[in-house]
């Protein structure tokens, strides 16, 4: 039988998110206020709200349209976070974006409402935009940060 895993509040989620904007983008870095990525982002939100990290993040290359036969990223949330399907995905909810067709999903955002998201970007560090159907449609994987 499986015991569904009890979601974290998707208020504060967004809350602890929102505290991170403005906070420049730094590849694999993560700290609010300093410098993050779009994984670090996630992984601040993630200490914030659940905890500690429960293991180190290697190193991982920033190309998006990079192939392979796993899903890393998605791998890593699935072991760590309640998977849920894109389209079931409400605010506060982890979303992973598959940014070029046929590539493994390299980009995290949060929803903080039905139509916006939150996440960091190159050039613009952490900022909340529209969920606009070019985005919405790179939606590969949807995940809940678990309650603590």
């Amino acid at each position: 039988m499986i015991v569904p895993v009890p979601a974290a509040d998707p208020a504060r989620v967004i809350a602890v998110a929102r505290s991170w904007l403005g906070t420049p983008y730094h590849d694999q870095a993560s700290l609010r206020g300093v410098g993050c990525d779009c994984l670090g982002l996630a992984r601040g939100v993630w200490r914030q709200v659940v905890g500690p990290e429960p293991f180190p993040i290697p190193p991982y290359s920033r190309d998006w349209g990079e192939t392979g036969p796993r899903e890393v990223l998605t791998d890593g949330a699935r072991a760590m976070m309640p998977e849920i399907a894109p389209a079931d995905a409400l605010p506060g909810a982890l979303i992973l974006f598959r940014m070029v067709p046929r590539a493994i999903a390299k980009h995290v955002g949060i929803l903080t409402g039905p139509d916006t998201f939150l996440h960091a970007y190159e050039r613009l560090g952490v900022i909340e935009e529209p969920l606009t159907p070019a985005w919405r449609r790179r939606i590969a994987f949807a995940f809940l940060f678990p309650a603590r």
